[in-house]
């Protein structure tokens, strides 16, 4: 295994409020993690981070990039599509993911595109909440890149369907490649998690692996994260 992400010192303020302070993580290659937090903690915040959307103080890494620059091509990022028109056609979308990323996989798209039931003639504001998120998580999983960053991808999508691609999600990433989840759906998400990272007091609180939670703490990932947040005692890997 390799380190993917690297994060030292980070601190994020924004018209005067600390957002982020002294956050420290470091992710390897073939893990998936839940980031975890209430709403409001900084999940996304932190995300955007990562990927270079946001400028804090301190050093993240991303296999081997700092610049915010370089990190976004080793980062792929699920984006809410909030810059397309809302005529958009999704074969349009598509075209520009192509022509913008260099890394963006054709047919890993047409199989996801198969395989979560998307139309290329669809047009953006046709689509309801929950194909729409399906859409991202196939842009999203089509660029080959190092670190994957879903933020709440399945907040509009059906129970069937969530399961549905919560249990196929694997098959999707690159070899050593590491995703990480910002989701509310703790118990869903949790049997393919080998990690969580919880964001609490505007920094990461706890970063521990799930195998420990299980055999060490016998808790399973949504009451040893609950717990957390009702002041309970706090465990690191």
């Amino acid at each position: 295994m390799s380190t993917i992400l690297t994060i030292k010192n980070l601190k994020y303020r924004r018209n005067q409020h600390v957002l982020l302070h002294d956050a420290q993580l470091t992710l390897t290659s073939g893990k998936i993690v839940g980031l975890l937090g209430e709403n409001g903690a900084g999940k996304t915040t932190l995300m955007r981070l990562i990927t270079g959307l946001a400028q804090g103080q301190g050093v993240i890494d991303v296999a081997g990039a700092t610049s915010p620059v370089a990190r976004k091509r080793q980062v792929s990022f699920s984006d809410a599509l909030n810059g397309f028109m809302a005529s958009a056609k999704v074969q349009k979308i598509v075209q520009f993911y192509q022509l913008v990323y260099p890394d963006f996989n054709r047919q890993r798209y047409a199989q996801l595109a198969d395989f979560l039931g998307l139309r290329a003639d669809a047009k953006l504001n046709t689509l309801s909440k929950g194909t729409r998120e399906k859409l991202v998580i196939a842009l999203t999983l089509s660029r080959q890149v190092a670190l994957y960053l879903l933020d709440e991808p399945f907040s509009g999508i059906d129970s069937m369907s969530r399961k549905k691609i919560i249990n196929s999600i694997i098959k999707w990433l690159p070899t050593d490649a590491t995703l990480v989840i910002s989701d509310h759906y703790v118990a869903e998400i949790a049997p393919i998690l080998d990690e969580i990272v919880v964001v609490k007091d505007q920094t990461i609180a706890v970063h521990v692996a799930t195998e420990t939670i299980r055999d060490q703490e016998h808790q399973d990932i949504q009451d040893y994260y609950e717990q957390l947040y009702e002041g309970g005692e706090q465990h690191d890997a």
